[in-house]
């Protein structure tokens, strides 16, 4: 099993930036993949970025420039910076991580864009 922990969410204006933290409980080398969802009141949720276990990043077209994904291995850490953030980033945010074919996701954290 693998659990997950989010933080960083809050209140920022357009054009700023957050950064979130999801904190595995597994070295991030053990987890096949790592990602970033978010989900938007009244839509689905919708995939954001993600990260492989060399280090590989892919991103959405709606993010991709403007967000980054890095890790810090020896704190079991994923990182998903945000700049240039939009009043339709606004979403509830969940770290994902795909290990030995299951999901697993965190609670959730929220990030509103608005001025």
């Amino acid at each position: 099993q693998v659990q997950l922990v989010e933080s960083g969410g809050g209140l920022v204006q357009p054009g700023g930036s957050l950064r979130l933290s999801c904190v595995t409980s597994r070295s991030a080398f053990s987890i096949n993949t790592m990602n970033w969802y978010r989900q938007a009141p009244g839509k689905e949720r919708e995939w954001v970025g993600s990260m492989t276990r060399r280090g590989t990043a892919n991103f959405a077209d709606s993010v991709k420039g403007r967000f980054t994904i890095s890790r810090d291995n020896a704190k079991n850490t994923i990182y998903l910076q945000m700049d240039t953030l939009k009043p339709e980033d606004t979403a509830v945010y969940y770290c994902n991580a795909l290990f030995n074919n299951h999901n697993y996701w965190g609670q959730g954290t929220q990030v509103t864009v608005s001025s």
